[in-house]
């Protein structure tokens, strides 16, 4: 990664009366002099042209020519420092027998300190960050840790000079809506972007409709331009059992599924394809497209989060939307969740995202309507009439609501807002 370029504070003084300036780069430069007297032209086959070609006739040593060789010689030197080419420099996406750059070849007979190899701390950094982001998801976290391993190994046996096959890294990743899929893929792009098996590692997120056309021709251009915005990343197809359709004889998703297989082939040293959804259909899915099922190297299953692993997810985004709960807030908020997990269409992490967005929107309508004086605390504290204003404690509510209505109560009686301007 590329350390940010360097800042300075603007300033009303002039440059040429200031000690530095900030040059392209971003580094200080220093201030200019005064400009110095006119060096006498040199003779011609003579001079710092003609001694970088060995003799090069007057023509060649014009200051025009100097100008342009030292452009060309800038613009070298630029390429070569740009974040993307020192990426591919120092990682050099290699695998296998080929160390990075930066790695000597080792003799047989060295021994590594993992606690002192750059790769290792950079594995056990990004795993820390993982199990401080995500609550939960035990088996997943020690598969990504097994991953990470893997590529670790590799590249180790890289600098011993060992062969070793590039690992199959496309994955499918399986569970309830609200589970962390799509975070967990972005961050498999940025884990292999940093050990250089990916140049770019972006998400590029998908489903049926951005694969499949419409029309004859239509599928082709469609598949094929998203795989060229996902190249040198990860490819997220979620839901894609929907790519496949027996039943309608004119579908083209079988279309888009052999283009996939194709890319995921040709493709694997720079393209890293996940597909996500729920693990019945999944099976389904793989067991119609059996050369589907042999490119995917990883299974993972994300199991559904707990009560308690719910309780902490809504308390980490309520921390970071700067809102409180109040101990008897809590105390409902809790129940709230035990009463929406046995509710259809509950999304685990997602419902509770959905749960605070509505807290709030009780909040703001309790306090608009109180029409009395507003402090910083009445802004952030949720009480428990906020919490327990949602439908969801009450009792008779057996099935979902109809259409048009919402799981936190009806509309209140009046417009808060146009009763306080009336």
């Amino acid at each position: 990664m590329s350390t940010p370029a360097s800042s300075m504070p603007a300033s009303s003084t002039p440059a040429s009366s200031t000690a530095a300036s900030s040059g392209p780069t971003g580094f200080a430069m220093p201030r200019p002099g005064p400009a110095p007297a006119p060096a006498p032209a040199p003779a011609p086959g003579h001079g710092p042209a003609a001694a970088r070609t060995g003799g090069a006739t007057a023509d060649r040593a014009t200051p025009e020519r100097a100008t342009a060789e030292r452009a060309t010689a800038e613009r070298a030197t630029a390429e070569r420092a740009t974040p993307e080419r020192a990426t591919a420099d120092g990682a050099g996406g290699k695998t296998g027998t080929e160390a990075s750059e930066h790695d000597a070849l080792l003799a047989p007979g060295a021994i590594l300190e993992l606690a002192d190899d750059r790769q290792a701390r950079l594995i056990a950094r990004i795993l820390g960050d993982l199990d401080r982001e995500f609550i939960g998801l035990a088996p997943v976290k020690d598969r990504v840790r097994e991953i990470g391993a893997l590529l670790l190994v590799d590249r180790l046996r890289g600098r011993y000079g060992l062969s070793s096959s590039r690992p199959s890294l496309h994955m499918c990743f399986t569970g309830s809506p609200g589970t962390g899929k799509t975070t967990l893929a972005a961050r498999m792009g940025e884990l292999l972007r940093e050990l250089g098996y990916l140049r770019r590692g972006q998400l590029v997120s998908v489903t049926r409709d951005d694969l499949v056309g419409q029309y004859v021709g239509h599928t082709a251009p469609k598949t094929k331009e998203v795989l060229k915005r996902a190249m040198g990343g990860v490819l997220l197809i979620d839901e894609a059992y929907y790519l496949y359709r027996p039943d309608n004889e004119r579908d083209y998703g079988q279309e888009a599924i052999e283009i996939l297989l194709q890319f995921m082939e040709a493709h694997r040293d720079d393209l890293v394809v996940i597909l996500a959804g729920y693990r019945s259909r999944m099976d389904v899915f793989f067991q119609s497209n059996p050369g589907m099922a042999s490119r995917i190297g990883h299974h993972i299953e994300f199991p559904d989060f707990s009560l308690d692993e719910l309780m902490q997810i809504a308390e980490l985004m309520l921390e970071r939307e700067e809102y409180l709960l109040a101990p008897a807030a809590r105390d409902a908020f809790r129940e709230y969740i035990g009463l929406r997990m046995r509710q259809p269409r509950f999304a685990n992490a997602r419902s509770m995202r959905n749960a605070i967005d509505r807290l709030r929107l009780r909040q703001a309508r309790r306090i608009v309507a109180s029409g009395g004086p507003i402090g910083r605390d009445d802004l952030m504290q949720l009480t428990v009439a906020d919490v327990r204003g949602s439908r969801v404690f009450d009792d008779t509510l057996a099935t979902p609501p109809p259409a048009g209505h919402s799981l936190d109560g009806p509309p209140p009686a009046g417009d808060p807002l146009t009763a306080l301007a009336g």
